[in-house]
Order: C-alpha cells, then structure tokens, then sequence
C-alpha cells in the first residue's frame, strides 16, 4: 500500500476520533440521568431537556456549519469545533443546576453540530463509491466503541466520583482528537468557495428551532397544548418558506443555496436519509429508557448498569461488520466488479425485521427479569441496528459529491437530529403518560404523591423515605409498564421502516463501482483516488 494511500486511511481514524468524542457524551449522559435526577432534582422534562437542549442547537445550527466547512475548510472548522466542544464539556461538569447544565449542554450542541457532518463530509473527498463501505464502517465503530466505553468508564465514575465527572472524560478524548486531526486530515473545501446563504442560515434555523421545541414541549405538556402545537406548525411553516427561499438563490447566478434541493430529487439520498433517521428514533429510545430501568427499577449502581447495555453494543458491531462485508463489491474470476452479495434495499429491511424482534422480546420484560432475558434481546436489537444504519448512511452519503459533501452531510445530519428530537419527545411522553397511569397514589399526601408522578427516580426515592414497599412496587411496576408500551412503538417504527426500504430504497448504494470523482472537485494532491489538500 503506497505511504499516501494509507494516509487517508489513518486521516480516516484521526476524523473517526472526532464521533467518538459525540458518542461519549451520549452515553454517559444516558447513564447519568438516574443520578441527575436526584442529585438536581430533576424532574422528567428537565432530564429530556438535559438531551433535547443539545439537539435543538444542532438541528439549527448544523446545516450553516456544514457550509462554512465547504467555503472556510472542513479541517479548520472541525478543529474550532472540538475546542468548543472541550470547553463545553467542562461547563456541564460544574454546572449547579439545572439551568446551567442545560445551557452548557446547548454549548456542547454548537460543537457537535460542526463535528457531525465534517466527519462524515470527509468520506466522498477521500474514498471511491467502491471504497465507502469499509469506510462509512470504520466511522459507525467509533460511535459503537464510544457505548461500551461511555458506559463502563461513565458507571465507575459516577459510582466513585460526582456526577460531572462523566463530562470531564470528553476532555482528554478532545484533546487526542485535535492533536491527530491537526496531523493526519487533509484540508478540503469546496473549490467555488460558496457564499453564505445569511437568508437560508436565518429561515433554516428557526423552522428547526420551532419545530424541535414544539415537539420537545408537546412531549411535556401533552399532545392537545394548543401552544405546542401551534409552534410545531410555525415551524413547519417557516421550513416551507425555507424551500421556497432556496429554490429562488438556486435560479440566482453565481449564488448557491444553503441546501441543494436537488439531492431529494436521488431516491437513495432521500430514503437513505429517511431510514437512518428512524434508526436513530429506536436507538434514542432504548438508551435513555434502560438506563433508568437497570438503577431505578432493578436498583443496580452505574457501573452494573452500563456492564449490561454491553450485549446491545456487541450485536451492533456483529452487524455492523456482517453487512459491510455484504454490502462490498466482488470480483469475478475474469477480476471484473460484481454487484455486492445481498441487495441494499434487502439488508437494510432484513436489518430492522430484526431489530423489531428484539424490541417486540424486549416488551416482555419485567421487574424481575434476569439479566440474561434482557442481554439476549439487546443483542438481537443491537444485530438489527448494525446492520440497518452503515447500510442506509452508506446510500444517503453515495448521492454527495465531494463539492457539496460538507453542506450534504450536514442536511443528514440535521434530518436525522430533528427526527432524533422528536423521537425522545414522542417515546418520552408514551413512557411518562404510561406510567403515570399505572400509579397508585390514593391516601399519599401530595407532595408525596406530585413526587412520584415526576419520575421513576423521584418515586424510588419518595417510597424509601415513606419506607413503603407497596409504593416503591407500584412505581417500579409502572415504569416497566411504560417501558414496554415505547418498545413496542419501537417495534412497530421498526416494521414500517422495514416496508419503507423494500418499496422505495435503491437496490444499491449510488456510485458504486463508478471511476473517482474530478480532481478539480477539491484542493491538492493526497495521492488517493480523490484529491485533498494536505497540511494547511
């Protein structure tokens, strides 16, 4: 392999270190929450917005991000990124209250909205359609290795530490990961040096806005809020405009959109986009329920919690490393390119039928299930999920160009964190309105009694100091009844999505087998089959 070959491929693992810093942040916060809400007493619509405050940054901030990486260099705006996202890791650490860890959660948002789509933004500069599986599979490890790691470092941290411990880990994970971006990416951008849509930024972001909150509060005050409602309609009223406002910069000379709309126009950028978003929906869920179900319900520490979230993380990187293998190319005996062993269209169904099987076991789980029922049916959710994501990620990322890969990747990235978003508020409030229905709380004085209704951490902790095992049984007892309703939500997003890829999903990922894309598409020689600018 020449030296500049395996170049990209180390570049490669240097950007992979960038996702792994965003998957930690995930996952201990996951873990943290039975801890927050105790320690801050938190209630259920301060834990979701622990979450959401992130999301909701990224969601309007993420599509003018990915355009400044394409005009200003996707290496510099990624290395800005990464310090902000270390500086703001550090202010969730020693946030007092809520308030202030939901702000510095919305910091941590600006930096992973830059992070997300420039790590990927990388993968049509560097690497042929031929080449993007193992690539977009080196990409989706990261994220899975930072689920083992985040859970097990994260349970010994908050077990031995205090709760802004958990944030403080992203520092030093930072700091490796800007020391080798700065030595081993190439820069690339784009070679028109795009202008920036201030009137796309501007309508963009607040449809996003609008639309993520309202989802958020619905999730909080109810479906029938008539102010929810009416903010999720602004926003989807103003993402209307955002079109219509697009559509008249691209008809403009010399200008370019914030968002090239003719990528919907590519059925493998539209549905690819679309399904990694509905993975992402049961993904979101399973983590910021079981968490809560392994301290609250079973009483295990932090520790022992994120011991048992790893069968979910194993059966994602068994699936994840089978439909690689399925999806690259072959060779004839005559060397000529053969189509891959299994179809996409057919890998990505087969990929949720059997992350809906795990969801659909993961229903009948109990209060007193053993621990092996609930690894089996995590690994069997997490099998589907690795072979379901790099798949469809892999057809979505095949319809960008290395011109337009960073502003490509972010409108990915901001689909999938607004479908993300809304899949916490909508698998939240089927958690919350399940459990509150299930409760027993006749006779409790009401203070007691607003307590219990909270959270599943705040009842625990109500039915201790009333010393009443009846409580502490009907609050344990609800949860998992809420649990179950969401998993079998889960289930059912599962089997739609399943249908959706056999109908409308390419039969294979665009581009493969094609030659490189130009050399005049980015800046300066690496050596590999597309051109990067190396070192500036």
């Amino acid at each position: 392999m020449e030296a500049s070959d395996r170049r990209r491929w180390w570049a490669l693992i240097a950007i992979a270190a960038s996702v792994l810093v965003v998957g930690l942040d995930l996952t201990v916060l996951n873990l943290a929450l039975p801890t927050l809400s105790r320690d801050l007493h938190a209630p259920t619509g301060d834990l979701q917005w622990f979450s959401d405050a992130y999301s909701l940054v990224i969601a309007a901030a993420v599509l003018p991000a990915g355009l400044l990486g394409d005009r200003l260099g996707r290496k510099k705006v990624l290395l800005v990124a990464l310090v902000m996202f270390g500086a703001s890791s550090a202010l969730c650490a020693y946030a007092t209250s809520t308030g202030e860890l939901i702000a510095a959660r919305a910091l941590l948002g600006l930096g992973a909205a830059a992070i997300m789509p420039l790590s990927l933004s990388i993968l049509p500069v560097l690497f042929t359609a031929d080449e993007r599986p193992k690539a977009i599979a080196i990409m989706a490890s990261a994220t899975f290795v930072s689920f083992p790691v985040g859970p097990l470092l994260g349970g010994w941290l908050l077990d031995n530490f205090w709760w802004g411990s958990v944030f403080l880990i992203n520092v030093p994970v930072v700091v490796l990961a800007l020391i080798a971006v700065a030595i081993l990416m190439p820069e690339s951008r784009s070679v028109h040096r795009p202008r920036l849509d201030f009137g796309g930024v501007a309508i963009s972001a607040l449809g996003l806005t609008a639309l993520t909150y309202g989802f958020i509060t619905a999730g909080e005050k109810g479906w029938t809020d008539t102010g929810s409602l009416a903010t999720i309609l602004a926003g989807a009223v103003l993402l209307a405009a955002f079109v219509a406002w697009e559509r008249r910069v691209s008809r403009q000379p010399g200008s370019r959109p914030l968002v090239d709309l003719s990528l919907f126009s590519s059925a493998g950028f539209t549905w690819g986009t679309i399904l990694s978003t509905l993975v992402s929906f049961s993904l979101f869920g399973i983590l910021f329920a079981m968490p809560l179900y392994f301290q609250d319900v079973r009483g295990l520490d932090a520790l022992g919690s994120g011991l048992r979230l790893l069968p979910l993380i194993g059966g994602m990187i068994v699936g994840m490393i089978g439909g690689s293998r399925l999806q690259n190319p072959r060779k004839g005996p005559d060397g000529q390119p053969l189509p891959p062993a299994v179809n996409t269209k057919v890998l990505v169904a087969v990929g949720y039928v059997v992350m809906a099987a795990g969801l659909a076991a993961g229903t009948f789980t109990h209060s007193s299930s053993g621990t092996g029922f609930t690894a089996a049916w995590f690994a069997i959710a997490g099998l589907g999920l690795g072979i379901a994501m790099p798949a469809a990620m892999n057809v979505a990322i095949g319809a960008l160009s290395a011109e337009r890969s960073g502003a490509g990747t972010a409108l990915i990235t901001a689909m999938r964190q607004v479908g993300a978003t809304i899949g916490v508020a909508v698998l939240g409030t089927v958690i919350n309105d399940a459990y509150r229905s299930r409760l027993h709380l006749s006779g409790l004085p009401a203070a007691t009694a607003n307590a219990v209704r909270a959270s599943v951490g705040e009842g625990v902790q109500a039915a201790h100091a009333a010393g009443s095992s009846a409580l502490l049984s009907s609050v344990r007892d609800a949860y998992v009844h809420g649990m179950s309703i969401m998993l079998w939500v889960g289930t059912g997003v599962a089997l739609a999505s399943a249908l959706l890829a056999l109908s409308f999903l390419p039969r294979r990922a665009g581009g493969v087998g094609q030659p490189p894309l130009p050399e005049a598409d980015v800046i300066g020689p690496i050596g590999g089959p597309q051109k990067a600018e190396l070192g500036r």
